[in-house]
């Protein structure tokens, strides 16, 4: 069997280490008992194992297609909001996208636009928002609670931002969970920041079910976005 990359395939060397694979040469493998001797097993068992994956990832993002779907999720305030709170915690992706799509919502009220284009270089794989009023919003799912993790996560901020726009107090960073110390910390060095409690907030000022429905409709369009790209 023939793996991975042409000149190094860390997939097929991690295979090895865990007893799945064994090299027999340069980028090849042979599969190992048990896996051999359970092979047709693992036949049946493999696809409904992946499906069931990606829809423990993924939720309810793919009924999102649907328009009918989405008038009907976003007609009840509180089970919009319910939906919201569950589903923005099941990844990071989740996190980024849903915290993207309910601030767009928002800013659109003000004429404002937002862009979710950009990848940050942090350890964390955050995504910057960029936007046509000279303000970044960087999303980490991160949790804050100690002046420490503040300097960490400002640091990274100074490495994928100009001071300029740090020293002008228009980096607003959106995480999962801040204390209210190192919010005022972060204050003090001129970064905002909106945690997930917050934007639950802004969901709740959604009084019209086409402001909710806006939201579905663009979590999905990111998704398909993102999973299209990923495969290309």
């Amino acid at each position: 069997m023939h793996v991975g990359a042409k000149y190094e395939d860390a997939y097929g060397m991690r295979m090895s280490r865990y007893g799945v694979l064994k090299s027999v040469d340069h980028l090849k493998y042979e599969l190992l008992p048990p896996y051999t001797d359970c092979a047709q097993a693992l036949c049946g068992w493999i696809p409904s194992r992946i499906k069931q994956h990606i829809e423990e990832r993924l939720g309810i993002v793919p009924l999102l297609q649907n328009v009918a779907t989405r008038v009907t999720l976003a007609e009840s305030k509180s089970d919009f909001l319910n939906l919201i709170g569950k589903q923005i915690d099941k990844t990071p992706a989740n996190f980024e996208i849903f915290s993207f799509a309910v601030i767009k919502v928002h800013l659109e009220k003000f004429a404002c636009k937002i862009y979710r284009d950009t990848r940050t270089a942090a350890h964390d794989k955050g995504v910057d928002l960029s936007t046509n009023f000279g303000v970044v919003y960087q999303i980490k799912k991160l949790r804050m609670s100690t002046e420490s993790d503040a300097n960490r996560v400002y640091a990274e901020l100074k490495v994928n931002f100009d001071s300029e726009r740090l020293q002008d107090g228009n980096v607003i960073l959106v995480i999962d969970e801040i204390s209210k110390d190192v919010k005022k910390y972060l204050i003090d060095m001129k970064v905002q920041s909106i945690s997930k409690d917050d934007l639950l907030k802004m969901a709740a000022n959604f009084d019209e079910s086409e402001d909710r429905q806006k939201v579905l409709r663009i979590v999905y369009e990111e998704f398909r976005r993102e999973y299209s790209s990923s495969i290309k």
